[in-house]
């Protein structure tokens, strides 16, 4: 294991930082969250990205978020980066007990079922879906939520249940837009987003990352609608709806044509 000597290095760097510089003096714990979410959606971003070095340089700026926290806390006397540290590597250990102990785990979804007995068993107090961020975005607090009562049992047997209750939603949303109630349709439409949640975790897939790749697809294939446009001298809002979709429909043939390409290349 590497000696962790950058990591000395980067608490010092902190500790400069905190008794130094006035604006960083200044910072508490409060006025640094909004930037440990940015921080956190630029790493989700370097992911996406696939840039190694991209990752590497947005881990740094979360760790400096999380080395800040901790020398404030210091400061106050309330814990230190080492706690911080202690108390995770601990927490580990107990809920894996199929790795630190002689408990044995068969596959993944009795490893979740463990894990959720473990949370419990730490805190009896604190109800199933408890100690869930709410402000993640909604699609992933879902599925969240999906796999925490997958935990305990509570769930669909398979995909062609949960594709059943998806169809289900749809009616209902139907309905209610044929009674022309809003109240209804938006209580319908967040149903039927909740369930697809769950037909995305029985196949796998995270359902934020999706619909963040079809949102990038859209912003592709409006953007080269854009710059074609602005050949002929004519911006969006100069074009009819129905050269929109001609439009629309040539540069979906011309990216896919391109995707394939490239795909095929990989190979």
């Amino acid at each position: 294991m590497k000696k962790l000597k950058e990591t000395q290095k980067l608490l010092k760097v902190v500790n400069d930082l905190r008794t130094q510089c006035p604006w960083d003096r200044k910072q508490t714990h409060q006025s640094l969250a909004k930037y440990l979410l940015e921080e956190a959606y630029e790493t989700v971003d370097a992911i996406h990205s696939k840039n190694r070095n991209a990752l590497k340089e947005e881990l740094g700026d979360v760790l400096l978020q999380v080395a800040l926290h901790s020398e404030i806390a210091s400061e106050k006397k309330a814990f230190d980066f080492e706690d911080v540290a202690e108390y995770i590597s601990k927490k580990m250990i107990r809920r894996h007990p199929h790795i630190y102990a002689k408990e044995k785990v068969l596959d993944y979804k009795s490893h979740m079922k463990n894990w959720t007995a473990l949370k419990q068993k730490e805190k009896p107090k604190r109800s199933l879906l408890e100690g869930t961020p709410k402000g993640l975005p909604a699609l992933q607090l879902s599925q969240r939520y999906g796999e925490i009562a997958s935990s305990v049992g509570f769930d669909w047997n398979n995909e062609k249940q949960v594709m059943s209750k998806v169809k289900e939603e749809l009616k209902e949303l139907q309905n209610a837009i044929a009674e022309k109630s809003t109240p209804s349709i938006e209580e319908e439409l967040g149903d039927l987003l909740f369930t697809l949640t769950s037909l995305a975790r029985h196949y796998h897939i995270d359902a934020e990352a999706s619909l963040r790749k079809s949102a990038q697809k859209f912003q592709e294939r409006l953007e080269a609608i854009e710059r074609e446009k602005k050949l002929q001298n004519k911006g969006l809002v100069d074009c009819t709806p129905e050269e929109l979709e001609i439009a629309w429909e040539e540069v979906k043939l011309k990216l896919d044509k391109k995707s394939l390409k490239t795909r095929k290349s990989k190979k």
